[in-house]
């Protein structure tokens, strides 16, 4: 299908809630076929990455104690031990545990991650989710000013805020408030649209995307 058929147009707000334009998205990027197995697999690859390898047990080498041979070798009727932390006993070494340095990193190919992060940009499009802001304005950095705007603009307690541009301003007006994540282009995630209620895009952000994935 031709893209100027798959045309979106979103109204434009400003801070204060009120509409000042529209923008025609492209239907490529945001209007497209949604791959929910891609999306998927994007959101795997995101989470394997985050994790951290804390898992760590000692061996026998590594457990304290254990110098002395705990009894005679023979006439005890026992069998024979060399130390008390041996993986037999207990409060032993660990046989075959986690070592520390588990290397859980996957990767995804470029063209499979553009799929999903344009499958899930059309999802919140589907679901009116993405709310599309002219550009934010914080003259100080004030936590009271960004819930107002949150308010005003109809975000949700969950909100993914995506800029194209440094902004410190609104990355410091954000941060004490639970549930929302400001996040430039090129940190945007599939894990981080998917898991929000609100995407809130600035114009700049949305043809910096466009660019990006068309």
């Amino acid at each position: 299908m031709a893209e100027k058929a798959n045309k979106v147009t979103l109204p434009v707000v400003n801070q204060t809630g009120e509409e000042v334009n529209k923008v025609s998205l492209s239907g490529e990027v945001f209007a497209c076929e949604v791959n929910n197995q891609v999306m998927f697999d994007a959101v795997q690859v995101y989470q394997a990455n985050m994790r951290q390898a804390t898992a760590k047990t000692k061996t026998r080498a590594e457990v304290s104690g254990g110098g002395k041979k705990p009894f005679r070798q023979k006439g005890t009727g026992r069998a024979r031990a060399g130390s008390t932390r041996s993986p037999l006993w207990r409060h032993g070494g660990i046989v075959f545990g986690p070592k520390g340095n588990q290397n859980f990193k996957l990767s995804m190919n470029k063209k499979a991650h553009d799929v999903a992060l344009r499958s899930a940009l059309s999802m919140k499009v589907a679901e009116k989710d993405l709310i599309v802001v002219d550009a934010f304005n914080f003259e100080t950095p004030k936590t009271k000013s960004m819930v107002e705007v949150m308010q005003k603009v109809n975000m949700k307690t969950k909100s993914l805020i995506v800029i194209a541009e440094d902004n410190d301003n609104l990355v410091a007006s954000s941060r004490n408030i639970p549930g929302v994540i400001v996040t430039g282009i090129d940190n945007l995630s599939v894990y981080d649209i998917l898991n929000t209620q609100s995407l809130v895009m600035t114009l700049e952000a949305i043809k910096a995307v466009e660019e990006v994935l068309k």
